[in-house]
């Protein structure tokens, strides 16, 4: 009794207890939060659900906008082109549910004409609609109510729930809605009620089948976790259209959101289902826990008892009773920990234990060094006179005779046996555990997409590369790159996340396979990776940026038939002499990096302290200094004259306006140097509309010309077509300014475009309605096909000027010129070469069709008049 409540007895306890306690802490916790984060998330999707749930129908509304739009600037479609710019806009496709789009005229009432008929005249598709075309919307009260509603303020309006005659099949299933929109004649949209009635032609209509709409738009987990009942409130019936149908708990809460749009309402009843809450995690926190205790305490036990039993019992039978041999081997048999017994003069194995027997096999007679993987400790052991009198707790690997080894825990002892010495060694085996604490260490210093080093690591080499540089100087130098990819932002908003993570794992397979012996390569975050090269002067340190550059930019990568190239800016600083600290060197490759990106991209910056360019504010402080630059009137505006090429297209001069800052100093810094920090700092829509402001308050001192300027063409950055109030705040400064809106073109990027289309074209309409011009920029350089330019209605091409500047030299690039020219005239678009830079270019370009041209050889950029000094000031001063 005594022996079984020993330390050892009370040390596992204590263990168990203690385990047991955290973990039941740890469960209680974990259930406490378990229970807030369903309720939050529970409430978080019922207010996506309406999100989701109105999505489709403001999609619904902007299409039917959009064929509003036809309508006002043709007046009349038929049948053929009405079913063809359904099909264009995809609405089928878009719209779940969609059962037809339809149009119906306004007309005198055949049987009474002191009465208007609204009779559908085009439906879309027309299979399966047929006995639509004729039919009366006035005829239905309600619909007809809902019509006059929608024409009077020419706002979408969505039907109560009703069921198709399409479809025999009863229930929720056949139900659906309508939702309408007025159509006007052709001109300008009118702005009074009264001007609407004159000028209503009829009602534009698509209907949708409720339960594939809400089905679609609540799919994933709100279905799986709610059961969902929606109603239209309106309904005098207040039926319900819409049920999961799915079990729920007996106590589940009852969330209720309302959806308001087109002068409907409908409550959405979200219950919460019985497996709402995921109590995985709690399990494993129990059952690990309370297993992790077990074994703590199980370890406790064996480190408690195992090598002091095995140590004490070798001791005492020297010491004490000096006993025999066989009884040594009978109470060592039993124990787990492997036990050998070395002839203290040779260091021969006299005897093993059975697990040691087991785990390294037949081994007597040979030496006990030959057991050590490690030559030091083999030479060490191999002396047995000069082993320590106690070695205890020493890691070693441990092999056996065929090669394999292990971790184990060695402890070695002098002991006596009947008069001899020995040497007595209790190992414990220990691979499991360290191959554990290897993996934690792994992964906690490494990236799990790329299996580079992390951040974190790679600043921890880099601090013990400084340090040996420090404490041992005259080293050979090293050098750091910094490499930031091009453009993967793009990739990622096209083709998904998981598309970008893929692309990683390939780069950094392909920049992994050019490292030397020794170099590290890690990736610091996102699309930013740091290579730390031993053993490299300048020259070298440049040729093998340039070769990890080209191999980056030689990487094609394949996702779902589309076929990507990425570049890569490199910043490379070399440590040659000094003793600069992590964070020197960490800001001069940055700065590095930044500088290649300014310049151009797809370049090797190398870090000098004696460039100028190099004490260039980080992309922060120059967010910073715009916002001080616009506080004190610091931007300005160029332009740039876009020429004609034929003789026939000449007129009043045609410009674009180009940003440019005044710095502290007085100096001119062009846009690439500042852009990028107003893109990544949210400043893009304030300078944007600074541009706007500034360029129509002084439309008639933009140019020499005057009043009598052609067109101004004002660039459009991504961030501003995603600002929902920009159209409104154009059209607001051309009427306080009264500038001709048709001698306003806003030029938007071909990039910007694709990523945001349903915008770009709800913008794009708008200010076409006004009269003004629309331009996509660039195009070309991004990963669109021609066939965008069906669902954008822009007045021109620029191409982008990658293609203008290899015109000479590059066949494909005049083959890709004459295409998009022809292209764009078969649109009935114009067409603009960028980055013209020699005279010669005018004549080739004429050749394949393009009509203006834009750049260096045809006018450089002024400073537009009313940012002049002025000529009498200048008198003055003596200027």
């Amino acid at each position: 009794m005594h022996r079984l409540l020993g330390p050892p007895a009370v040390w596992a306890s204590a263990v168990l207890v203690a385990g047991l306690l955290v973990t039941a802490w740890l469960a209680h916790r974990e259930w406490r939060d378990v229970q807030q984060r369903t309720q939050a998330l529970q409430q978080q999707l019922a207010d996506r659900s309406v999100l989701n749930l109105q999505a489709p129908l403001q999609d619904a509304a902007t299409m039917l906008r959009a064929m509003q739009t036809v309508f006002l600037s043709s007046g009349h479609l038929d049948q053929q082109h009405f079913a063809q710019y359904n099909d264009n806009l995809r609405i089928p496709e878009l719209l779940p549910g969609h059962v037809a789009t339809v149009f119906a005229r306004r007309q005198a009432d055949a049987a009474d004409p002191r009465h208007v008929a609204y009779p559908y005249e085009l439906a879309a598709p027309l299979h399966g609609n047929e006995f639509l075309v004729g039919f009366n919307i006035a005829e239905q009260k309600v619909n007809f109510m809902a019509l006059q509603r929608a024409r009077d303020t020419d706002t979408p309006v969505i039907s109560a729930p009703f069921k198709f005659v399409q479809f025999d099949q009863a229930g929720t299933a056949a139900l659906g809605v309508t939702v309408r929109l007025p159509v006007y004649s052709h001109g300008p949209i009118p702005a009074t009620v009264a001007e609407r009635r004159q000028r209503e032609v009829g009602a534009l209509a698509i209907s949708l089948r409720l339960q594939p709409l809400v089905q679609q738009a609540l799919q994933g987990q709100v279905l799986d976790q709610f059961r969902v009942r929606i109603r239209d409130t309106g309904d005098p019936l207040a039926q319900t259209f819409f049920d999961s149908g799915t079990a729920v708990a007996a106590d589940a809460a009852n969330l209720v959101r309302t959806l308001e749009f087109g002068g409907r309402r409908w409550e959405l009843q979200m219950r919460p289902r019985h497996i709402a809450i995921y109590t995985g995690r709690l399990r494993t926190v129990i059952v690990a826990g309370v297993a992790i205790s077990l074994l703590l305490s199980l370890l406790a036990w064996s480190l408690a008892t195992t090598r002091r039993r095995a140590l004490a019992m070798g001791q005492q039978m020297s010491a004490r009773f000096r006993e025999s041999e066989s009884r040594f081997r009978a109470l060592n048999e039993l124990l787990p920990a492997l036990v050998l017994l070395a002839d203290g003069r040779e260091g021969r194995i006299v005897y093993a234990n059975q697990a040691a027997r087991l785990r390294l096999g037949e081994i007597g007679g040979l030496p006990l060094a030959m057991l050590f993987a490690d030559p030091r400790l083999r030479q060490r052991i191999g002396e047995p006179a000069t082993v320590d009198g106690d070695s205890g707790g020493l890691e070693a690997m441990l092999v056996n005779p065929g090669g394999d080894g292990f971790w184990a825990n060695v402890s070695i002892a002098h002991v006596e046996m009947e008069g001899e010495p020995h040497l007595l060694m209790v190992a414990t085996d220990i691979s499991e555990q360290r191959e554990l604490t290897e993996r934690l260490s792994y992964q906690a210093s490494h990236d799990a997409l790329t299996e580079l080093c992390n951040r974190r690591e790679f600043e921890r080499r880099l601090e013990q590369a400084l340090a040996e540089r420090r404490n041992a100087p005259g080293s050979e130098p090293c050098a750091l790159l910094y490499i930031d990819l091009d453009q993967f932002k793009l990739i990622n908003d096209v083709s998904g996340h998981m598309a970008g993570d893929q692309l990683l794992a390939q780069l950094a397979l392909t920049m992994r396979q050019q490292l030397r012996s020794g170099d590290v390569l890690a990736r610091l975050g996102g699309d930013e990776f740091g290579l730390m090269a031993f053993h490299m002067d300048a020259e070298g340190a440049s040729a093998f940026a340039e070769r990890l550059r080209q191999c980056i930019e030689a990487q094609m990568f394949v996702w779902h038939e589309h076929t990507y190239t990425v570049s890569a800016s490199i910043g490379v600083v070399v440590v040659d002499q000094g003793e600069p600290t992590l964070k020197d060197l960490l800001a001069w490759a940055d700065t590095a990096c930044y500088l290649a990106k300014e310049n151009g991209r797809n370049r090797v910056h190398i870090y000098r302290e004696d460039n100028e360019t190099t004490r260039r504010q980080s992309e922060m402080e120059w967010a910073n200094r715009l916002r001080l630059a616009m506080d004190q009137d610091r931007l300005l505006l160029d332009y740039q004259e876009i020429v004609p090429l034929e003789a026939s297209l000449s007129g009043a001069p045609a410009i674009e306006l180009l940003l440019r800052l005044r710095d502290e100093e007085g100096g001119i810094v062009l846009p690439g140097t500042f852009l990028s920090a107003a893109e990544r700092y949210g400043l893009m829509p304030a300078i944007d509309r600074w541009v706007i402001r500034n360029a129509l308050a002084h439309f008639s001192d933009l140019h020499p010309a005057g009043a009598r300027l052609g067109t101004c063409a004002i660039n459009l950055s991504g961030a501003s077509i995603e600002d929902d109030g920009l159209a409104d705040f154009i059209l607001a400064l051309i009427a306080q300014y009264a500038v001709p809106a048709h001698k306003l073109c806003f030029e938007i990027t071909e990039t910007v475009a694709v990523r945001n289309l349903l915008k770009v074209v709800h913008v794009i309409e708008r200010l076409r309605q006004a009269g003004c011009l629309i331009a996509l920029d660039d195009f070309g350089a991004g990963m669109s096909s021609f066939g965008y330019l069906k669902n954008l209605p822009a007045d021109l091409i620029k191409i982008d000027g990658s293609f203008i500047r290899d015109l000479d030299t590059e066949p494909m690039s005049r083959t890709i010129v004459s295409a998009i020219a022809q292209i764009g005239h078969q649109r009935g678009l114009k067409v603009v070469a960028e980055w013209v830079s020699g005279g010669h270019m005018s004549a080739t370009l004429r050749s394949l069709g393009v009509d203006y041209g834009q750049g260096f050889a045809l006018h450089r950029p002024e400073r537009v008049m009313f940012q002049r000094p002025d000529p009498e000031w200048r008198r003055a001063v003596g200027g």
